[in-house]
């Protein structure tokens, strides 16, 4: 069991050896270079205009009162896929761009929604929880901490006034 991570490390290594080494084939080395580096700054733009329109879907849903449930989800699709396209190598960028695609995050929402719970707080906003968590209310009374300082104590003030005249 604790060799599993290290195994789909080495394996990960190994399909993107693999594939650089195939495309460096064909197109030779520095267009390949060229190649990983173009795909990166292409997934990261869309990740970047997907996310803004994401966000402003959010907040539409928030403002009509409705849950924005499937619009989370997509949000965490769209930093995963960000995450994977700066990773260098081409079969990172395969999954980063597949997790771009409107029906590959249709059906992650579908599949993560019935996990997921989301109520209205007072304040109007929508929180989540995967643990179906309770809400306790409570009151509290902040109470005075140690002794008092002599000099707010009434009786010091009279003897020392007392004593100065």
């Amino acid at each position: 069991m604790r060799w599993i991570p290290l195994i789909a490390i080495f394996l990960y290594v190994y399909i993107e050896i693999s594939i650089f080494i195939q495309v460096a084939h064909v197109f030779g080395v520095l267009l390949t270079l060229l190649l990983v580096i173009f795909t990166s700054i292409i997934g990261m733009s869309l990740v970047r205009n997907q996310g803004f329109k994401t966000f402003m879907q959010m907040q539409q849903k928030m403002a009509a009162g409705e849950s924005p449930a499937a619009e989370m989800i997509k949000s965490v699709s769209l930093v995963l896929s960000g995450f994977l396209l700066l990773l260098p190598g081409f079969f990172t960028d395969f999954l980063g761009l597949l997790l771009l695609l409107p029906p590959v995050q249709k059906h992650l929402t579908m599949k993560l929604m019935p996990h997921l719970r989301f109520s209205r707080t007072p304040g109007g906003g929508f929180s989540a929880g995967a643990d179906g968590g309770q809400t306790f209310d409570g009151e509290y009374q902040r109470k005075e901490e140690g002794p008092k300082r002599l000099e707010e104590h009434d009786d010091f003030r009279d003897n020392d006034d007392r004593h100065n005249r």
